[in-house]
């Protein structure tokens, strides 16, 4: 019998969200999904989803920003013997505001969740990848990841840094059988976290203007499902009414 293979989801918070969705994604695929987020509450509602429609899952607790914290989800996976054939950094913090007037925390606190956590998680997972010379690693990026506008220059600089590590990554581990992915998220999800965080906004978009969680999911799944010799390592998802 063929052993099972393994992914891993860092930044899973709602369910309605794109983080739930993949986990549910790559376990309908066959795989055990590690889902890893701030929120146990989040994760455990997840978790057991996942296994009442028949799959596996395991919940680790992890803070993005904290070392110690990547490091014991990647034990916890490497624990388990579990070879992990996907990894996704799909942390996507944003705090809208004019330059002028943000704290530097809140600067710092946007390029930590999304630059700096990317960059451990990634670091640990090309470790087990590479042992094998093979595995697909996704970064989930924004419209900002290519252009900054306020108010979310800050949001814009992470994201632009984000890009930036994912296209070293690919240079440097693509000969190495390593398939490292950049996408950019050009619209709003149709989601909870929009549909909270941006409330009238969200409202005033027309259903067809708003990206669909399993439609990006399905996305993800046949880039990491390409043949070696015709590899993706950026692309740009949007709905077909969004102005670009």
């Amino acid at each position: 019998m063929e052993q099972q293979c393994s992914a891993v989801i860092l930044g899973v918070g709602p369910e309605r969200g794109l983080g739930a969705t993949l986990a549910k994604h790559f376990s309908a695929k066959g795989l055990h999904v590690f889902i890893a987020g701030r929120s146990e509450d989040k994760l455990n509602l997840i978790a057991d989803n996942i296994v009442n429609n028949g799959g596996t899952a395991t919940v680790v607790v992890t803070d993005a920003t904290v070392e110690y914290d990547i490091k014991r989800l990647f034990e916890t996976i490497q624990f388990e013997g579990l070879p992990l054939n996907i990894a996704a950094y799909n942390v996507d913090s944003n705090i809208p505001s004019s330059i002028i007037d943000m704290e530097t925390d809140d600067f710092t606190l946007l390029w930590q969740q999304n630059c700096l956590g990317a960059f451990l998680f990634a670091k640990e997972a090309l470790k087990m990848m590479k042992a094998k010379q093979q595995g697909t690693l996704f970064f989930t990026g924004a419209t900002a990841s290519l252009r900054a506008k306020p108010p979310f220059t800050a949001f814009a600089s992470a994201k632009a840094g984000l890009r930036a590590l994912a296209q070293g990554l690919a240079r440097e581990f693509s000969p190495k059988g390593i398939h490292v992915v950049h996408s950019i998220i050009d619209g709003v999800i149709n989601g909870e976290r929009a549909e909270q965080q941006f409330s009238e906004y969200f409202k005033s978009k027309d259903k067809e203007r708003l990206l669909e969680l399993e439609a990006i999911a399905e996305t993800y799944w046949s880039i990491h499902c390409q043949h070696p010799s015709a590899w993706t390592h950026e692309f740009d998802l949007r709905p077909f009414k969004e102005p670009f």
